[in-house]
């Protein structure tokens, strides 16, 4: 009897084991991950905590804040230059989306075992790896109307960067340069990735050219797709060195967006809280787009 009930027993001091081993498990995954979690805390969450409090006072940076409630919000809503902003940014965001599939249609390009392509691709990456006060120099010169490049392939000179018609669309185009380089690095990695078993049975079927890369290619590229347009949708959103350095957001506030607003309201007017607020309000649009193409990329996984 003595041997029956030492059966249970063993059994207990087995489960005692194992828990004590999946606690040592846990207490080391949280060691590790501990740092990690600890930076993000401090460089990002409180300083959107902090942000969020903020937009609710009214504050120069020296003297003490006063309470505010939702005053900050309510001017911003009434301020026309924020419509200006705003339509600037979902401009920006719209055409901005042309760069994953351009970098898409170079990484095919560049995909191909030929002599000398490691240079092209150093070449094509380049514009990434300059600074965004460089490229805005570049393209400065470039649209200048008494000397500029655009001047001599035009015949004329056209005021690009001083006409409110065109002054958004030649800051867009000109941050679409090293947005389209990182984005083809992207679909680079990506297609070393693929899975060379499906591509060679699509080719026994016959499948090649937009059948091959429709049907084939980019659902494999479907969480390389999801990096790109979320890394691109948050640079559209984020968009101010260019402006900065090609327009001051100007003529006249024309090519301003809420990235550059909020700069302005800061560091001008020494308007901290009203810049807050429209931190706040930048933040929330990012999260709608992440948050949509998320749910979007998951369901669609499931």
């Amino acid at each position: 009897m003595s041997e029956t009930l030492s059966v249970p027993a063993m059994k207990t001091k087995r489960r005692r084991k194992m828990s004590a081993t999946a606690r040592q498990q846990r207490l080391a995954a949280f060691l590790f991950l501990a740092p990690a979690c600890i930076m993000v805390a401090i460089y990002v969450i409180w300083p959107i905590v902090s942000s969020l409090r903020l937009s609710f006072y009214n504050w120069d940076g020296m003297t003490e804040k006063t309470f505010a409630g939702f005053d900050n919000y309510i001017e911003l809503f009434h301020a026309p230059t924020f419509y200006t902003a705003l339509k600037n940014n979902v401009l920006w965001l719209v055409l901005f989306l042309l760069a994953p599939p351009m970098g898409l249609a170079v990484a095919l390009y560049l995909n191909q075992a030929v002599r000398g392509i490691r240079m092209v691709k150093s070449l094509f990456f380049a514009p990434f790896v300059l600074s965004g006060v460089v490229v805005g120099l570049m393209f400065s010169w470039f649209y200048d109307p008494t000397f500029g490049l655009l001047k001599l392939i035009l015949g004329h000179g056209v005021p690009v960067l001083g006409d409110a018609r065109y002054v958004t669309f030649g800051i867009i185009f000109a941050a679409l340069w090293p947005q389209t380089a990182y984005c083809m690095i992207l679909y680079l990695t990506g297609l070393t990735s693929l899975n060379s078993e499906q591509i060679e049975a699509a080719r026994m079927e016959g499948a090649k050219g937009w059948t091959m890369l429709w049907h084939v290619v980019l659902p494999q590229l479907r969480p390389t797709t999801f990096m790109a347009i979320v890394v691109t949708i948050i640079g559209a959103l984020r968009s101010f060195d260019l402006i900065a350095v090609m327009s001051g957001g100007g003529p006249f506030e024309s090519s301003t967006v809420l990235a550059y607003y909020m700069y302005d309201q800061a560091i001008k007017y020494y308007r901290i809280g009203y810049s807050a607020a429209i931190a706040v309000v930048l933040f929330a649009i990012m999260m709608v787009y992440i948050v949509y193409h998320l749910r979007r990329m998951l369901r669609t996984e499931q």
